[in-house]
């Protein structure tokens, strides 16, 4: 015998189609939530350190060297152009104006420390990047890509801090256009750098002239991770 369907519609109350729609509903959103929510942790500044001054031994202002008294990049970063990392400069390149200049200031101790003893200081890396990960300044030199581009107003930081998120969408966003960012050889170095036009003009031009390779090639894998 079937039972009374009647009977049956009293197991469940009516609002349980809507509850379940409902909770379905609801934890389809919770999951898209907490999605959002770590994507927005991964690319907020607690995970990136972008925009964080970095303490350093020697309290190094580059708003004093590069802006106030505008010495170039590669007076210190010696080997940006020529090779795949921008070095530290060596104790001998402070001691070259500081061993006349601020020689009692107790802040450059530890520059005389290093002098004295030939050991390095031991300073705190800015940039970086994984392991998995190959960059090469001198390419980038060599292809019109400012120092302001990556590093931002260098010049107006008295300490340093990171001024991209170094994730690599940030680096497919110039890989993918590169004529947004392209400035003339002579203009790599320079900060403020006011393009004299329109800047997809121009570099749509130097893409050209510099032999920038095709977006495919600079956006594939192995660009970047080799």
């Amino acid at each position: 015998m079937l039972p009374d369907s009647s009977a049956m519609s009293q197991i469940f109350h009516r609002s349980t189609n809507t509850v379940s729609r409902v909770s379905v509903f609801g934890f389809v959103f919770f999951v898209a939530l907490l999605l959002w929510l770590g994507d927005a942790v991964n690319r907020s500044p607690y995970v990136t350190q972008q925009g964080i001054p970095r303490v350093q031994p020697v309290q190094f202002s580059h708003q004093h060297h590069v802006g106030a008294m505008g010495i170039d990049c590669r007076y210190c970063h010696t080997s940006v152009e020529k090779a795949a990392f921008a070095n530290i400069p060596p104790t001998k390149t402070c001691m070259n104006c500081h061993s006349q200049i601020w020689k009692e200031s107790p802040e450059l101790a530890p520059v005389h420390e290093s002098w004295r003893t030939d050991r390095s200081i031991e300073w705190v890396k800015v940039y970086d990047l994984p392991d998995y990960v190959y960059f090469n300044h001198s390419i980038h030199v060599a292809k019109g890509v400012g120092c302001e581009t990556c590093h931002g107003r260098i010049d107006r930081m008295p300490l340093v801090s990171q001024h991209p998120t170094l994730q690599m969408s940030w680096c497919l966003d110039c890989h993918r256009a590169p004529e947004r960012f392209l400035r003339p050889r002579e203009d790599v170095f320079t900060m403020g750098y006011v393009p004299a036009g329109r800047q997809e003009e121009i570099g749509a031009r130097l893409k050209k002239e510099y032999g920038i390779r095709p977006v495919f090639e600079l956006t594939d894998c192995t660009t970047c991770h080799r």
